[in-house]
């Protein structure tokens, strides 16, 4: 019987009998891990406010074994709030949609329980951060989430050079199979010719230049949009849930 201590955001929550949960949590040091809180679900408790999706929080777990994740679930037997980002997001229809699919995109991510996945804990605290606090709209947000969290994962999509012969940019076709943009004489079936305008916005989410990506026209953000959902629908082999519901 071992003790673990952690930070993490909570995913989703599932009742578990008459007063728990079962919690999901994407942790610094563990990755993915799901334990259960016991009493959460009582009127009283002061305890499950803090396990609420959205929320950053720093857990204690108590674990039957040598390992956090083993073959039963952990007890959450503590937890004191870092960051409570789900009070500037629940509020909001724009923000909540966007951040539901950030939670789904990290989970889906984080597939093998146990198993650390630092840098895609740290683009969630962040966009989640970020999403809370207003600093830019909701859909550009989850869209620079959804290409940096492609990007952690080995499936950074190319905007400037050809993504099969690596002949220099601005290339004009693009195709999700191949990995971004490619050349005509790359160019395969089901290949798509998207504005330059939106290429630029793609581009500029994935490495943070704001600047540009606020000052894009609704229609180039709309069409980039669909091009990030189609560039992650393939790599994650089924869509996300969630991103029906997001406001574009």
């Amino acid at each position: 019987m071992s003790l673990f201590r952690d930070d993490g955001i909570v995913l989703r929550t599932q009742k578990l009998g008459e007063a728990d949960r079962i919690i999901t949590l994407l942790t610094r040091g563990h990755g993915r891990v799901r334990a259960v809180a016991r009493g959460v679900r009582r009127t009283k408790s002061k305890f499950g406010a803090r396990l609420e999706p959205f929320s950053h929080a720093d857990v204690q777990f108590f674990a039957r074994g040598s390992e956090l994740v083993g073959r039963s679930l952990p007890l959450c037997t503590q937890t004191e709030i870092i960051a409570p980002y789900g009070n500037g997001i629940v509020t909001d229809y724009a923000r909540y949609t966007a951040g539901t699919a950030m939670l789904e995109t990290a989970e889906r991510f984080t597939e093998n329980e146990g198993e650390p996945a630092v840098q895609q804990y740290l683009l969630l605290v962040g966009a989640l951060r970020t999403l809370s606090r207003a600093e830019h709209e909701p859909h550009l947000i989850l869209d620079a989430f959804l290409l940096r969290s492609l990007a952690v994962n080995g499936y950074a999509p190319s905007f400037e050079d050809c993504a099969k012969c690596g002949i220099h940019g601005p290339n004009r076709h693009f195709s999700v199979a191949a990995g971004g943009v490619i050349c005509g004489d790359c160019r395969v079936p089901g290949s798509v010719v998207p504005s330059s305008e939106a290429i630029a916005l793609l581009s500029a989410l994935l490495t943070g230049d704001w600047g540009h990506a606020d000052a894009c026209e609704a229609r180039h953000v709309r069409e980039g949009s669909g091009l990030v959902s189609a560039y992650l629908h393939w790599h994650l082999e089924r869509g996300l849930r969630s991103l029906r519901y997001v406001e574009k």
